[in-house]
């Protein structure tokens, strides 16, 4: 029986690891079925973004079932799992840990002090940031360095987080009181965002049939980590053609305004909308490219084909680019969302380059 961990050869056995991928992520949506409703679009978004190595926030009012999505898929994973309680008066070393102060005394009496790092709860593969904008700007910031490079520094040490490291945070919408907005720097590390609406009728039916009457649901553990790296590293070999890399390239310029401060020199071409050049303060950064093409090749996956094509890229542009446009006043003032300015660019941008 071949190894699922093993990176593929052949074209068959590339075939075969594809085939393992739609059948495992099948699964695991299986398994978080038994526990949430509805909601299809945001757990394959959730999905996408493990599969392609990123991190997700989760975005919406409470009692949604934000939460408990995170906590489903994790017991649908056999990782390591951890929970942060995201409050205003938590401090950067309750997140990452810190070095303590360890006396011990040897055989012959000799009294030695040592410091020993304390890892936090970081030190986890799948990580709840649960309401990651209750806390304050220094607290989110101690996430920075974890969801980028994948290790945490502590009084000039370098601790490695175990892998796959995969952080899904939750947060209630900016307007509501008591709550810090993300820094942009802090937003761009998110892979995805991710918006988790109302229930719909039928779906607020099963989920009181299910919490009222007594009835449980046991999730079961059906991927492991070792699938999941292989599985990263199968989406990273999909293949993809210069012109659907190119759309994905000028869509993310699209989002830039010729206003933009930091907007390349004037020789350059620029793809800008009248209505980017209206509200956008700041365009998406080249991680927007990234999430666009890793997220097109797990969709590709998906569909059955070796190669990402530009629906592909369509399909995740919404999640990859709404957190990464920073909108201007104007269009705080006029109620415009950067949905609506990702859905323009869409609509607008030819998919063949002039």
């Amino acid at each position: 029986m071949p190894d699922p961990t093993a990176e593929p050869r052949t074209p068959d056995e590339a075939a075969q690891a594809a085939e393992r991928f739609r059948a495992d992520f099948a699964a695991v949506r299986e398994q978080i079925a038994r526990a949430v409703v509805g909601h299809s679009e945001v757990v394959d978004g959730v999905l996408i973004a493990l599969f392609a190595g990123g991190h997700v926030l989760l975005e919406g009012v409470p009692g949604i079932g934000k939460t408990l999505l995170v906590r489903t898929l994790a017991r649908a994973l056999d990782l390591s799992f951890s929970r942060i309680q995201f409050t205003p008066d938590l401090m950067p070393a309750d997140v990452t840990g810190t070095t303590v102060v360890v006396e011990s005394e040897s055989d012959g009496g000799t009294r030695t002090r040592d410091f020993v790092f304390r890892p936090g709860p970081v030190f986890a593969q799948i990580l709840l940031a649960d309401e990651i904008n209750r806390a304050t700007p220094k607290t989110q910031s101690a996430l920075l360095e974890a969801m980028q490079e994948r290790s945490v520094t502590v009084a000039g040490t370098t601790h490695a987080l175990p892998e796959p490291f995969f952080v899904l945070a939750t947060q209630n919408p900016i307007e509501q009181e008591g709550t810090y907005p993300l820094p942009e720097a802090q937003l761009d590390r998110f892979f995805f965002k991710l918006l988790v609406g109302s229930s719909a009728r039928a779906d607020l039916v099963e989920i009181l049939d299910r919490t009222a009457t007594g009835r449980t649901t046991e999730v079961q553990r059906v991927l492991e980590s070792g699938a999941i790296l292989a599985h990263q590293r199968l989406v990273r070999r999909v293949a993809i053609a210069p012109h659907v890399r190119d759309y994905a390239v000028r869509l993310v310029l699209a989002t830039h305004p010729p206003s933009e401060s930091f907007h390349p020199e004037p020789s350059r071409e620029r793809f800008a909308t009248p209505m980017v050049e209206k509200y956008v303060r700041l365009g998406a950064s080249p991680r927007a490219a990234q999430a666009l093409e890793l997220g097109g090749k797990v969709a590709a996956l998906l569909d059955g084909r070796a190669a990402v094509s530009v629906d592909d890229v369509r399909r995740v542009a919404p999640a990859a680019l709404r957190h990464r446009i920073i909108l201007n006043f104007e269009a705080e003032a006029e109620g415009v969302a950067a949905d609506a300015v990702v859905r323009n660019v869409l609509d607008t941008l030819p998919v063949s380059a002039v």
